[in-house]
């Protein structure tokens, strides 16, 4: 397919799945307790109604329309209701802070504002009063009180049939693959968001770039979704179930994963690095809390796993005695993991930072298959992926109709029918990223080998440069510390500094449940942190993980953190990336003591 080639757009896409692979649980949703489904023609239904609504409230092509909330059903019959009328969906995190919603609903002119939840309602109508623009509200799932500016979501597609249906599919025919689908706001890890400007063409080339290989069967396949949809990642892989005719089963909050993984049993899923983090620390933590014989079975799997992995996780061979060792180990410990994921996961997607190698073998290892792909939101967003054929620690090929480059200071650039059409009103930061032939200047450092398989090193923001003039990269390095069992989170810093230094923050669990065994008992994160033993466990691990790096990279002091970085406290962005900027500021008087005694005197000018 060429740059003219017509993909389509979103919601005659949404028509083609549900006349052709129509499914009674198109979408399922836990309410109560349970489980339940959405036929995709009821799904159609609803999106045709409230289609209908924006019309009638005025919305026409063009226009600017927010969506406000969790990942729900009423997320995607939004979306399409939006790109139906031929309007922009413009996504806000469910969880985003007033001032930055308001800045986005005011920087892109929302005329609209489609919003589920009673949370983020009360959140929205505190910043009412900065929106002039706004017109209306439409909301769904927020109590009954609603205020009388408010109007009922529920209302709206009450009575939508058979002839909504209808006007939907004429409206539908208007829309162009070429007009903007979605402006979606970067999540500004530096300076004010940029809205991201993405068509029809931008999404649905992406979705079968990719899609094309992921081959889902209706019938067997079920997905999950909790990755935010305001997000772009996680919205083009949703795109790609609900055009494959796959059911999606959504979950509102990361809390409730587990419980879904395990009572839905997807067969495919897509994650963030720090989800697979989570769940090794996890794992490791329930292991440190054993002994006796569980304990030794325990340790002794984690060591077949990591004997295992040149066979499980590159296609290498192995001894007959680890392969039979690895089956016992399997049958008395991995299924165990794998049942608890849900047990019949086939494709594991992970995205939106680079995953550490060490923790992808692990779980090729032990049966979970995770393909590392990569990709921005001004990419929409899949650049590359290692689905079917995996090569563990790079973030794959380059997919269909995607050409990617690497420019001389090695920096990745990308050309393709999925590159945004620049950032809206912002036609400097365009220009900045955008070269006049249609590369997009990704702004992350990386290689390709000679197979073609890119592998990111760094972002080029992120990279330090040390005094002596050394570049340093630090995400590797803190990939390799999280992969020890005593260490949740860590942050590398150095730039301009005469040496590199990193902010950690211990695992509580397994620290607490390691020092335990030396009588050693803390009533605090706080106590634990400042305790020697901790100190001396987190160095010698520090000191095994980055035996491997050059001289000028190894980290020659850290300070213990005892809580990890979140969202809540502003140093994660929502798809869990490092705010480096915010963490040097919140932990600046931690970071300067690191190099208080070796400051050099500085030359005092006089006036």
């Amino acid at each position: 397919m060429n740059s003219t080639t017509n993909y389509g757009t979103l919601p005659s896409r949404l028509l083609n799945a549900v006349e052709n692979l129509p499914n009674p649980r198109a979408q399922m949703v836990r309410r109560d307790g349970r489980w339940e489904a959405i036929a995709s023609q009821e799904f159609l239904r609803r999106v045709a109604g409230l289609s209908a609504a924006l019309v009638e409230l005025g919305v026409k092509p063009g226009d600017r329309v927010g969506l406000f909330s969790a990942n729900g059903p009423e997320w995607h019959t939004a979306d399409f209701a939006i790109n139906g009328a031929g309007a922009i969906v413009v996504p806000i995190y469910f969880n985003e802070s007033p001032d930055r919603m308001t800045y986005i609903l005011r920087h892109c002119g929302a005329k609209v504002v489609f919003v589920a939840g009673k949370p983020p309602l009360e959140k929205l109508l505190t910043v009412r009063a900065n929106l002039p623009e706004l017109e209306n509200i439409i909301a769904a799932d927020a109590g009954t009180d609603l205020p009388s500016e408010c109007l009922r979501y529920d209302t709206l597609i009450a009575t939508a049939g058979a002839a909504d249906i209808s006007g939907y599919r004429l409206r539908v025919a208007q829309v162009l693959p070429g007009q903007l689908a979605s402006i979606i706001y970067t999540s500004g890890t530096t300076g004010e968001p940029k809205g991201v400007m993405l068509t029809h063409t931008n999404f649905c080339s992406n979705v079968n770039d990719v899609g094309d290989d992921f081959r889902l069967n209706p019938a067997e396949d079920l997905a999950l979704s909790f990755l935010p949809l305001s997000h772009v990642y996680g919205r083009t892989l949703d795109y790609i179930y609900i055009f494959q005719g796959c059911p999606i089963a959504y979950v509102a909050s990361i809390d409730e994963v587990a419980q879904a993984l395990v009572e839905v049993r997807p067969t495919v899923l897509a994650a963030v690095p720090r989800f697979f983090e989570k769940i090794y620390a996890r794992l490791v933590e329930q292991g440190s809390k054993t002994a006796g014989a569980k304990r030794l079975i325990f340790d002794w799997a984690m060591k077949i796993a990591n004997q295992s992995v040149h066979w499980r996780a590159s296609g290498g061979h192995a001894s007959l005695a680890v392969k039979l060792q690895w089956l016992l180990a399997n049958r008395l410990v991995y299924k165990k993991v794998r049942e608890g994921l849900g047990g019949r996961l086939r494709i594991v997607s992970s995205g939106g930072a680079p995953l550490s190698k060490e923790l992808a073998e692990f779980f090729w290892a032990i049966g979970v298959p995770i393909y590392q792909g990569y990709g921005l939101t001004e990419t929409s967003p899949i650049v590359s992926n290692n689905y079917p054929q995996n090569r563990v620690g790079s973030s794959g090929k380059a997919i269909a109709n995607v050409q990617v480059r690497i420019a001389e200071d090695g920096e990745i650039l990308v050309k393709g029918p999925c590159v945004m059409q620049g950032y809206y009103k912002n036609p400097e930061a365009t220009r900045e990223t955008l070269t006049e032939d249609g590369w997009f200047r990704t702004g992350d450092i990386g290689h390709l080998d000679a197979d073609g398989y890119l592998y990111i090193t760094d972002r080029k923001k992120d990279l330090l440069k040390t005094a002596a003039g050394k570049f340093v990269a630090p995400q590797p390095i803190e990939n390799a510390l999280k992969t020890s069992p005593y260490i949740l989170n860590a942050m590398v810093v150095g730039d301009k500094r005469k040496f590199v230094a990193a902010l950690i923050v211990p695992n509580p669990t397994t620290v607490g449940a390691r020092l335990a065994d030396e009588g050693l008992r803390f009533s605090s994160n706080s106590e634990l942190v400042a305790h020697p033993r901790t100190r001396a466990l987190i160095e010698k691990e520090v000191k095994r993980l980055t035996a491997h790096l050059a001289q000028y990279e190894t980290i020659k002091r850290f300070a213990l953190l005892p809580e990890d970085f979140t969202f809540d406290s502003g140093t994660l962005t929502f798809t869990l990336k490092l705010k480096r900027r915010v963490v040097e500021e919140k932990y600046r008087s931690v970071i300067e003591s690191l190099y208080a005694d070796v400051a050099e005197p500085r030359p005092i000018f006089q006036e």
